[in-house]
């Protein structure tokens, strides 16, 4: 099995929810049939385009491993059509994408919400876009507390530590003091493109006469 093949589990997770088009190429080595995640990924790109959750994390982990054995010095594009998810998961893909040599480059299209918004910000700095009616949205980790008291105690510490360093990314990310971004995340914050830019979140408003610049240009 390829390791383009890696991602079928996926694939097969979302053929469940809709249609995944295929497409088939003529090569000098005959003819390929493609699902168009995977056609993607031969091009370098990377799709998250559902809530993040440990599965979609493992394979977009495993999908930046692969393209950083294949070029370790050529761009990786991530776009982003995401409400967010689970933060651990969040943070994995953020942890590889500071991992590996490949420059990231992230693009949001339709939302990014929450860990989407966190993927979105600190992909790398000069390549972070966005398109004219994307919505971005920044807020506090969700978390519920249960149990006996000590064990309320435990999880409402851990839920704190996941907001600081959620902050210190985000701070980090955007050139945004700690305080104010400790303040704006406070409720569901949302942002239009443009504001996304004035926030720091991206560097820029892609339209049809703008197109991206390779990250390591």
């Amino acid at each position: 099995m390829s390791v383009l093949q890696s991602v079928a589990p996926y694939l097969e997770r979302e053929r469940a929810n809709y249609y995944v088009p295929r497409i088939r190429e003529t090569t000098h080595r005959g003819e390929s049939e493609w699902d168009i995640y995977s056609r993607l990924l031969k091009d370098r790109i990377v799709f998250i385009g559902t809530e993040i959750d440990d599965f979609v994390a493992n394979s977009v982990v495993a999908q930046f491993l692969f393209l950083e054995s294949e070029d370790p010095d050529k761009d990786i594009q991530v776009y982003i059509n995401s409400p967010g998810g689970i933060v651990t998961a969040g943070l994995a893909i953020v942890d590889t994408m500071n991992y590996i040599h490949c420059p990231v480059s992230t693009m949001c299209i339709g939302q990014a919400s929450s860990m989407g918004a966190v993927l979105l910000a600190v992909g790398e700095k000069g390549g972070r876009y966005a398109l004219p009616h994307a919505r971005i949205m920044i807020h506090q980790p969700l978390g519920g507390a249960h149990g006996q008291a000590t064990d309320i105690e435990i999880q409402a510490r851990e839920i704190k530590k996941v907001k600081d360093r959620l902050i210190e990314l985000l701070s980090g990310a955007t050139g945004q003091k700690v305080k104010r971004v400790a303040s704006d995340i406070e409720r569901d914050f949302y942002l239009t493109a443009v504001e996304a830019k004035e926030y720091g979140l991206i560097d820029e408003v892609l339209t049809k006469d703008r197109k991206p610049k390779k990250a390591n240009d």
